[in-house]
């Protein structure tokens, strides 16, 4: 089993942060790149929850997402081609006096069959750096949608 941990600082609120990570509509791949749409079904979603399958280059997850706690967001492993026993994600939100937000976050990674004892292997060994990247976009990303824009409207006087 693989445990990775690391900590971002973003200047989303944890409310846009938890709107980005459980929106499960069209373009999820540009906020997690490794979610793809074509691997992404919502089996179930309800206030605080949802079930769901997502993946991507052939491998994929079903994670029950609980973010019934505004400070803390829980994705559970239930299936997966590669993940079993404990895997999962945990993320905790603290918000700072500055007004930023740290995100802590913890995956979990227990190979189910040979793949899956290999990827945590390879994760053991570079996850951090990896995961801790993609996690980095995705938390611009998140940003950036939250950034209200602005227009000039032009009149003739």
């Amino acid at each position: 089993m693989t445990t990775i941990h690391f900590t971002e600082v973003t200047t989303s609120t944890p409310e846009q942060f938890i709107a980005g990570l459980t929106d499960f509509g069209p373009g999820r791949s540009k906020l997690f790149a490794n979610s793809h749409d074509d691997n992404l079904e919502v089996h179930d979603q309800g206030p605080g929850y949802a079930d769901v399958t997502e993946g991507s280059g052939g491998v994929w997850e079903r994670l029950h997402y609980d973010w019934s706690d505004p400070n803390h967001v829980v994705l559970k492993t239930t299936d997966s081609s590669v993940w079993g026993g404990a895997s999962g994600h945990t993320y905790t939100f603290k918000r700072r006096a500055d007004g930023a937000t740290q995100i802590d976050v913890v995956i979990v990674r227990e190979g189910k069959n040979l793949k899956g004892h290999l990827l945590a292997g390879v994760f053991a060994l570079f996850g951090k750096r990896v995961l801790g990247k993609a996690f980095d976009d995705s938390v611009r990303a998140i940003e950036a949608r939250n950034i209200p824009t602005t227009s000039t409207i032009r009149t003739n006087v």
